[in-house]
């Protein structure tokens, strides 16, 4: 993903690091701790700022989530 045309919109800088993390969706969810939702970052190396975007979820992580 370092192929990407970043310009952080605060400082201007071109240098970034990406990222992912998940979330749960709902309250059965939150109760049998299953992260359904994905999330993948971009943050600005310099000034910290971050971008987060909703990613696709599968339905194989999902099932991982679950046994683990």
């Amino acid at each position: 993903m370092q192929n990407l045309n970043y310009r952080c919109p605060k400082c201007g800088s071109t240098e970034y690091e990406t990222g992912e993390f998940r979330a749960t969706g709902g309250m059965i969810t939150k109760v049998l701790d299953i992260q359904t939702k994905r999330f993948s970052t971009v943050t600005c190396s310099r000034c910290r700022y971050t971008e987060i975007y909703k990613a696709d979820s599968s339905a194989l992580g999902n099932i991982f989530d679950l046994f683990t």
